[in-house]
């Protein structure tokens, strides 16, 4: 059983870079379980929202996976990109791919541990943030809440939240507004601003 759960875990997929300097690229993707990396769809749509945003931007990717939010920010020109990841062994493929992409350590940070406990630990607000966690798991409103209590966004970050269709109602705060949004009859995704 564990021999299976374990070869599983190593097999690679791939996520596509769309944008910027490393447009087209492939990167190999742990199959870990409840990693579900943004379509390309949806990541386009993504950043056609943020094209005016990401240039210089610092970036916060709260739940990582495989890293394609990030990297893709990156690529289009982010000053850097914190990820997060629980997983092991996806964090250090995360840092095995932004060695691939010649990102040093200030540029691509990669964090391993329970998100919800990393951001405790940041001093800084950032300009664009990404919740994305894995579905079914009620982690979209416990790092919202811990973002507001540990003021990590500030007038004029932008939020963008991808959860599943059938969760329970977002509560985010009064000084966050909607102002891009798209959903699928699995996923909703919303862009928010803090005013």
């Amino acid at each position: 059983m564990t021999r299976a759960r374990k070869q599983s875990n190593s097999s690679l997929g791939s996520i596509r870079i769309i944008g910027g300097v490393h447009r087209g690229r492939k990167l190999p993707v742990l199959n870990a379980q409840g990693l579900r990396p943004t379509t390309d769809r949806m990541k386009e749509t993504l950043f056609n929202w943020l094209m005016m945003d990401v240039h210089d931007a610092t970036c916060l990717d709260c739940f990582a996976g495989a890293g394609s939010l990030g990297f893709e920010a990156l690529s289009r020109g982010a000053k850097s990109a914190i990820f997060m990841e629980m997983d092991k062994s996806v964090a250090k493929q995360l840092q095995s791919n932004a060695s691939i992409l010649k990102y040093d350590s200030k540029q691509a940070i990669i964090q391993q541990g329970n998100s919800l406990n990393l951001l405790k630990e940041l001093n800084d607000s950032f300009d664009i943030i990404y919740i994305d966690p894995p579905f079914n798991q009620d982690l979209v409103s416990p790092c919202v809440k811990t973002i507001v209590q540990e003021e990590l966004a500030h007038c004029g970050t932008k939020i963008y939240i991808e959860r599943e269709a059938n969760g329970s109602v977002l509560q985010v705060p009064e000084s966050w507004r909607v102002i891009k949004e798209k959903s699928t009859q699995q996923v909703i995704a919303q862009l928010f601003i803090k005013d």
